[in-house]
């Protein structure tokens, strides 16, 4: 049976963590003023998260990549602007720095009560920003289909957005923990790889029956069927300060998916390798980022991350072709050239360390550059700054 092409429509959504310009630490509870500010101007595209501190906000349905970077500078702007007047400010981070969970309180509505009293302390430590990005598959059966393929993909994608390398003002190791945060809660990681739709919903239906989840909103993998749309929703991702880094890894994905729907048609198909060989690559991602290079299963070695880069890019070239977005694409090879957030913030951190600074006043100058990013026009970054760095150094 033929399959009608895919409209390949995209979405993006961001949670962002609001901070207090003074302290740089975050808020207990947003202002509701600051809230009907935001829902005045940005209606229908703002929500509260499962955090007081958190919002999340989302682009409407694009057919390009630039309307979605349109789209997300202006909410980012505008989340800016807004809660300036507060003295607050956003940022799209994954982790802050230095915050501590036990100071943060779930927003006060029925979804997220729930959600606190079923997952209790594991519930409690999610101060974890991310980044969703829909791409509408409207074929559920193709749907399933490539959920099972571009799994192999999603280290890839991590590893370019890593933003998270401090907890609760240690250094974690990690360039990415907010993954090992979530991956502490139920149905999280990998998706399982589905026969067909129907089988998917079966599963699902044997959830809801057993009374263990209302819906299939509460499966949280790395990339799921959305419960809301005929999407596949990319949920791997930390999300990125720079808006243009967000917009590149969003455009490799939507791409992705493309490629893999051309193999379809010419009843051929990406290869199946286990998934817990996808799953080393996947750690390697959360560790490293982009600095250690993941593993070939073709050629059974861990190969540098540009040249993965390199190869990704030649499969989807046909992509990029077609929605118009070889530069947001090839916007990856200056994520590797210049580091992702995680790492510029670990440099921003040594710098001040270095300048003699405390370590209270490394975390907050490592605050102040993911505000500065955040709310930065697309094409305005350039490498770290710092002027920035030295000006807290007495701090």
């Amino acid at each position: 049976m033929t399959i009608k092409e895919p409209s390949f429509t995209i979405g993006i959504e961001e949670e962002y963590l609001l901070v207090d310009q003074d302290t740089r630490d975050l808020v207990q509870e947003k202002p509701p003023a600051l809230f009907n500010k935001l829902e005045e101007s940005l209606r229908g595209q703002v929500s509260p998260e499962f955090l007081r501190s958190q919002i999340e906000i989302g682009t409407r349905v694009c057919k390009t990549i630039q309307e979605a970077r349109d789209e997300l500078t202006h909410l980012r702007a505008t989340v800016g602007s807004l809660s300036g007047e507060f003295g607050l400010a956003p940022i799209a981070s994954s982790t802050h720095p230095f915050a501590h969970w036990q100071d943060q309180q779930h927003t006060d509505k029925e979804r997220y009560n729930m959600l606190a009293r079923d997952l209790q302390q594991v519930g409690r430590r999610l101060v974890i920003c991310g980044m969703h990005v829909h791409v509408a598959i409207e074929d559920e059966d193709l749907r399933i289909d490539l959920l099972g393929q571009a799994a192999y993909f999603l280290p890839h994608l991590l590893a370019l957005s890593t933003s998270s390398p401090f907890w609760e003002g240690m250094q974690t190791g990690l360039k990415s923990y907010r993954l090992a945060v979530f991956d502490e809660l139920p149905r999280t990681g990998l998706p399982h790889q589905f026969s067909s739709w129907s089988e998917y919903a079966r599963a699902i239906e044997l959830l809801v029956n057993a009374g263990l989840i209302e819906d299939a909103t509460k499966l949280w993998w790395d990339l799921r069927p959305s419960a809301r749309f005929p999407t596949l929703e990319m949920r791997i991702t930390d999300v990125c300060p720079l808006v243009e880094d967000g917009v590149a890894i969003a455009a490799l994905f939507r791409c992705v998916l493309r490629m893999l729907y051309r193999l379809r048609r010419q009843n051929q198909r990406w290869r199946h390798y286990p998934l817990f060989l996808v799953r080393e690559n996947r750690w390697r991602a959360q560790r490293y980022g982009i600095e250690q290079g993941m593993v070939d299963f073709g050629k059974g070695e861990v190969v540098p991350f540009p040249t993965l880069l390199e190869e990704l890019f030649e499969l989807v070239a046909e992509d990029a072709a077609f929605f118009g977005c070889m530069a947001e694409v090839a916007h990856a090879r200056t994520i590797v050239e210049r580091g992702t957030s995680a790492d510029r913030q670990l440099t921003r951190y040594d710098a001040v360390k270095k300048l003699g600074g405390s370590e209270h006043a490394a975390l907050m100058s490592v605050v102040d550059g993911i505000v500065e990013e955040t709310v930065m026009p697309p094409g305005a970054a350039k490498a770290a700054k710092p002027k920035a760095a030295k000006a807290h150094a007495s701090s």
